[in-house]
């Protein structure tokens, strides 16, 4: 909990650089053109939980939604520093409610709406974000394809978003998909026999792929539980050029099962998301996902770890 509070502490400054001017209110003018989001302060008398709490509630409270010309006026960049801030400190996977409301609280108008829209896509979908989350930015498609500003055109890519989002969640049976080998066999995901699978889409020339081969190969942890025949990795190619794929077989261990997508069915049939490679997707033994779309492999181990440890 001290640790969470001094995150707090962090987050206002944080949020607050650039907006040092003493202000009643929560705008703060940046120059002529421009105005700073500084969040609602939590009063001093409360305790260190109750003011974490209060955060949590009220960071927005400053902001008003209805002021399309302040929103179309202000500094993005401090706002999604603001909304990245808010999120990596008070929003999880297990309780995305705080973006539920704020998401409600922007649904005012249709100016509010997308400036928010885009924050989230930003911060929540570009893969490259510290906090991307598909179970966060499905909060905020949801609230896009419910809202009568948007026409149904407007509505076509937040739908084809959630689509994908909605694919292979933690907790829920992944796709299923039919890989061949470099013999030509083939095999599918289902088929693989493991207490644990590793799912490890990745292309020949990727340089972050060759890190996290290398990563795995030295893990102790998946060394182990390949050695005992309780894991099997899965390494995927899911693109077309087969030519590169061959000239790479060398570089994937002989211990893992190495194929590609003939067809390229798992794009065409939006069977996963596969806008950011190399991606991990760690499954169970009846193949319910555990982690999807990750490339830690300590958290990989972690998870296996304390999973293992029954």
């Amino acid at each position: 909990m001290l640790r969470l509070f001094i995150s707090v502490m962090i987050l206002l400054a944080t949020v607050a650089c650039g907006s040092r001017a003493t202000s009643t209110v929560g705008v703060v003018a940046a120059s002529s053109e421009e105005a700073l989001f500084s969040p609602s302060m939590p009063p001093d008398s409360l305790t260190p939980e109750q003011r974490i709490a209060y955060m949590r509630d009220h960071f927005w409270d400053n902001l008003d939604f209805s002021d399309t010309v302040w929103i179309v006026s202000t500094d993005t960049t401090h706002m999604l520093r603001a909304f990245h801030e808010y999120v990596r400190t008070f929003v999880t996977p297990a309780d995305p409610s705080p973006l539920v409301v704020l998401m409600q609280k922007a649904s005012q108008s249709k100016v509010a709406l997308t400036y928010f829209a885009m924050l989230a896509e930003r911060v929540l979908h570009d893969p490259s974000s510290p906090v991307y989350s598909d179970e966060l930015y499905i909060p905020v498609l949801n609230a896009l394809i419910e809202s009568p500003l948007l026409d149904e055109w407007e509505k076509t890519v937040p739908r084809h978003d959630l689509q994908l989002a909605m694919q292979n969640r933690v907790g829920t049976p992944a796709n299923d998909f039919r890989y061949t080998l470099a013999t030509g066999r083939t095999g599918t995901l289902y088929g693989i026999r493991a207490e644990y699978t590793l799912v490890f889409f990745n292309n020949p020339d990727c340089a972050m792929c060759k890190t996290l081969i290398r990563q795995m190969t030295d893990s102790p942890v998946l060394s182990e539980l390949i050695g005992q025949g309780r894991l099997k990795i899965l390494a995927l190619y899911p693109d077309e050029d087969l030519t590169a794929w061959r000239a790479h077989i060398p570089d994937i261990p002989s211990t893992w099962i190495n194929g590609y997508d003939a067809g390229t069915q798992i794009s065409r049939n939006n069977l996963y998301d596969l806008r950011a490679i190399p991606s991990l997707y760690l499954l169970d033994r009846n193949k319910r996902v555990l982690l999807k779309d990750v490339y830690d492999v300590g958290y990989v181990e972690w998870v296996l770890s304390n999973n293992s440890v029954k």
